[in-house]
């Protein structure tokens, strides 16, 4: 790996850079019930791409910070999933896969298994599965998820709270229109069949009302 460093990819609330900005310096994203501590390196990340990834995105589980059901990336699904790759430090992308979990940040993740193997499961938890998901521009792409397949939980659709940060993130990384990203999100395992594509809309347009 080169010089300690990656592409973390997100699936999910952290495509939003300032939710993302949270986990990396600290402090309640809007909306959240839970403060972040923080990296150990608060630095912004070197790079921030528009990425894909092989497979798809659902919708389990609670989140205890959102409420709703939290996004999970399976790569046996059908289709390709809209990301965001954040280039960043080996230890950036440890504390940020701890405070996922809730746990304080501090140690460096081992890789060695996931970039040999392509999945390395670290811990029972619900995001610390590691997924190798090939390189970009000679540095390694990996992101974590959970343990089990999509076709093995049951969904959950996620909360306005979580979509609404998940949805900026789709508007900054690949420049989509909210009636776009609305479509993409309705369709996905969990939101599909409580959240409709003009819902997910409304969300962005929400916003952008003065």
């Amino acid at each position: 790996m080169i010089g300690g460093v990656l592409w973390y990819v997100s699936y999910g609330s952290n495509m939003h850079a300032e939710r993302l900005g949270y986990y990396l310096r600290g402090g309640t994203p809007p909306g959240g019930l839970r403060s972040c501590v923080g990296c150990r390196d608060s630095s912004p990340p070197q790079r921030v791409e528009p990425h894909f990834l092989p497979g798809g995105i659902y919708f389990a589980t609670e989140s205890p910070t959102w409420t709703g059901g939290p996004a999970f990336y399976d790569p046996a699904l059908p289709g390709t999933a809209a990301a965001r790759a954040y280039l960043v430090t080996v230890g950036q992308f440890s504390d940020i896969a701890a405070q996922e979990m809730h746990r304080a940040p501090g140690e460096d993740l081992d890789l060695t298994e996931v970039l040999a193997n392509g999945r390395h499961r670290v811990g029972p938890g619900r995001y610390e599965t590691l997924v190798y998901a090939g390189e970009r521009d000679g540095f390694p792409v990996v992101t974590f998820t959970a343990p089990w397949s999509a076709a093995d939980v049951e969904k959950n659709p996620p909360s306005a709270a979580y979509l609404r940060m998940l949805a900026r993130g789709l508007v900054e990384a690949h420049g989509w229109t909210p009636e776009r990203v609305g479509a993409y999100v309705a369709a996905l395992p969990g939101a599909s069949g409580t959240w409709t594509a003009e819902g997910i809309a409304g969300l962005l347009r929400i916003e952008r009302t003065p």
